[in-house]
């Protein structure tokens, strides 16, 4: 093998990150994740690569992007720019030349000129580029072919073998066309093929079809090893397809067996085939010629335990005897489970090296997010999956997977500091089973150091609850006779029983009209939080509390910012903001959130709820039409600030769902999605309701940190649907 030395070669394994860099064509709408990401304007993203300590970049060099109209008006400047950079900075480049992608406009996967023209390119990038030595010309050939020939996901949208055939054939001459022409250039240039070898498992009536996929799975490697021949399993069904015999000796005739096989390895790769259709939703189901079936994701099946990706390094090992690496180890979940995915693809990497075999690194995938995929791109709604950074801030923020990956990259995987990572994955435990559906699953317990949690009647103390079981996180939480938070011998009885990592203050007075006579709000709203965070701060604690958009006195029309100077107009807001200032002087690292207008599908307690219940009772409803605020769904607050508590962010922060709207426009809304009476609403100015505290004109929250609440409207179409059988 070409690949035989260098550092991949250490005693160790490496750790490698990628960027997600698809450009898929879907109808006449091109998606380039680069420019969603943000990755493609900003060079200083090469130098934020540098501070993981990773070996390799899979770096995107992609041929649309860089010759759109054909190379003689190719524009290298910006991959110029960014190569230079990633040298500097020392990690070796990974060159992807098709990602998913069918190349420029005048060609595509059908089209066999797509072979010559990526082998034009690929020599091109290497004339140009000659220090280069690792090449990934096209990236999981097998599963492009299956989505744009079979499928019908992506351009050019066939739903046939034949057309499956040829875009496969097609990425597979380019990736042997290509590498001939960079080891023209460079003729110590390594072959690393990337390919998601995720298994399919069945009933026993499926099996011969659970058999047929798990065998077209390798089928690009196959051929690219030239090990294709008639006595191959799927010679049959290739020729059935339309493949003739020479385009298939043409593969034996021109070997080219990968220097590294690149496994790309996700939960949700893993099937089961289920001819009981009746068991499943009705977008699993489908079937082929002869049957109808169902195909689900094999981890929510009970009785169906799927392997991971230390069994699919077996597998490659045992079939191949190929250096391996997993090549894409990512996961679209909340912050804990994708600490709990990356660091168990590597310690099974890790395990599988100790067994023998080659395994080389693990490539912490999608450093800066990725776009759309949970639609497998082809809708844009503008979802985003976390990465090593979120770019939804004015800069890259780093995650706590980036920290992660930096212990990896220094060898220290065998006692990762993060307390989340003593639970086990979602896929490990019990409550992920769905299918056949039998009611619900008891949550099982989860190891670790908990959560404290303060409020146990409260809506947010509550809702922290029920994210914690549904994200396997350890908690416990505490009424006032458990924990008494203006009680500062009552907190030390509780951290010191509890032993927790941090601290979520959901407590507080939150009666606002009330808190203009009523003292329990400062000892409650201040110097509550202000005990928490002096304890916090003696034990080493995390923090997070919570603030209100009441310390703000509405002179602004446009949203407040965090920092926006606070002129708080009632107790409540004046108790909110010297809780901000005492809790920060005493724990700098504390987390402390603004929000807002609470709602959600939980308590009966929050204004939306009101509305519905008043308008479906027929009776009239008063609200201020003049008060205009940034209304918070509590699932989103609670998903958000609980990935910040774990990314150690801190700080003041701004968190409500994104837009703004008075109290009478929101109760329109809910009457138009609820199908209820407008005209039962009356809408007045704040001074006729006759409230002791006055309220600001304008409170609606804005961010200069980041940009993670989904829209407001949005949220309430989810509050309505998770609420409508009430």
């Amino acid at each position: 093998m070409i690949f035989s030395a260098g550092p991949d070669s250490s005693s160790d394994l490496a750790l490698w990150v990628g960027i997600e860099p698809t450009v898929t064509r879907v109808g006449e709408e091109v998606l380039d994740q680069l420019v969603l990401s943000g990755f493609h304007e900003r060079l200083s993203d090469v130098d934020l690569l540098g501070t993981l300590g990773a070996e390799r970049v899979r770096f995107p060099l992609l041929w649309e992007r860089t010759a759109p109209q054909g190379l003689k008006d190719a524009d290298w400047r910006w991959a110029d720019a960014r190569l230079e950079r990633l040298a500097e900075q020392g990690p070796e480049p990974i060159l992807g030349l098709v990602h998913h992608g069918g190349g420029p406009r005048h060609t595509h996967l059908l089209d066999p000129a797509f072979t010559t023209g990526l082998a034009e390119y690929a020599r091109a990038v290497a004339e140009r580029y000659p220090h280069v030595r690792a090449y990934t010309p096209v990236n999981e050939p097998l599963t492009t072919a299956r989505f744009s020939g079979l499928y019908g996901h992506w351009y050019p949208h066939a739903h046939d073998d034949g057309s499956f055939w040829r875009a496969l054939m097609h990425q597979l001459r380019a990736t042997v066309l290509s590498m001939q022409a960079i080891r023209e250039v460079n003729p110590q240039a390594q072959l690393i093929q990337t390919e998601d070898m995720g298994r399919t498992f069945s009933t026993p009536a499926l099996r011969e079809q659970a058999d047929f996929e798990n065998e077209r799975r390798w089928l690009s490697i196959d051929l690219l090893m030239g090990r294709v021949t008639p006595e191959h399993p799927l010679w049959g069904y290739l020729r059935s397809c339309g493949a003739s015999e020479a385009e298939l000796d043409w593969f034996c005739e021109h070997p080219c067996p990968p220097d590294i096989l690149g496994l790309n390895t996700y939960v949700t790769s893993e099937r089961f085939l289920d001819e009981h259709l009746d068991r499943y939703p009705a977008h699993f189901l489908g079937g082929n010629i002869n049957r109808s079936y169902a195909d689900v994701e094999s981890v929510r099946v009970r009785g169906a335990q799927p392997g991971l990706g230390a069994d699919r390094l077996r597998e490659a090992h045992a079939r191949y005897g190929l250096p391996l690496a997993i090549t894409e180890a990512h996961l679209d979940c909340t912050r804990e489970e994708q600490l709990r995915w990356l660091l168990e693809s590597w310690r099974g990497a890790q395990q599988v090296r100790r067994e023998g075999v080659d395994v080389r690194a693990v490539t912490a995938w999608a450093a800066f997010g990725a776009y759309e995929w949970n639609s497998l791109l082809t809708r844009r709604e503008g979802h985003y999956e976390n990465g090593l950074w979120d770019v939804r801030a004015p800069e890259p923020r780093p995650t706590a997977l980036a920290g992660l990956a930096r212990k990896l990259a220094a060898g220290k995987a065998a006692a990762p500091s993060h307390p989340v990572l003593a639970g086990p994955g979602w896929w490990h435990r019990r409550e992920r089973l769905l299918y056949p559906p039998f009611g619900d699953v008891e949550a099982e317990p989860v190891a670790g150091p908990p959560l404290l949690i303060t409020g146990e009647t409260g809506t947010l103390g509550q809702a922290f609850r029920r994210a914690c079981e549904d994200r396997g996180l350890p908690y416990v939480l505490c009424n006032r006779q458990q924990l008494d938070i203006t009680d500062q011998d009552s907190i030390e009885a509780a951290l010191k029983r509890w032993q927790p990592w941090a601290v979520i203050n959901a407590a507080g007075y939150v009666r606002v009209d009330d808190a203009e006579n009523d003292p329990r709000c400062e000892r409650e709203n201040l110097l509550g939080p202000k005990l928490l965070a002096e304890a916090c701060a003696a034990h080493g604690l995390g923090l997070l509390t919570f603030s209100s958009d009441l310390v703000f006195g509405g002179d602004k029309s446009v949203p407040y910012l965090e920092s926006d100077q606070p002129a708080p107009l009632n107790a409540y807001g004046r108790s909110k903001r010297d809780a901000e200032a005492a809790v920060l002087a005493a724990l700098p690292g504390a987390l402390v959130v603004r929000t807002s207008a609470f709602f959600g599908p939980w308590d009966q307690y929050n204004f939306a709820e009101f509305v519905r219940r008043e308008l479906k009772a027929g009776r009239r409803v008063t609200v201020a039409n003049d008060q205009t605020v940034s209304p918070t769904y509590v699932p989103d607050l609670t998903r958000v600030t609980l990935d910040l508590l774990i990314d150690g962010e801190s700080g003041l922060w701004h968190l409500a769902n994104v837009g703004a709207t008075t109290w009478a426009g929101w109760a329109r809304q809910v009457a138009s999605l609820e199908g209820l009476d407008p005209e039962l609403i009356d809408a007045v100015p704040t001074a006729q309701l006759d409230l002791p505290a006055a309220r600001p004109h304008y409170s609606v929250l804005g961010s200069e940190r980041a940009w993670l609440m989904p829209d407001f409207e949005d949220a309430l179409q989810r509050w309505s649907m998770a609420t409508r059988d009430r």
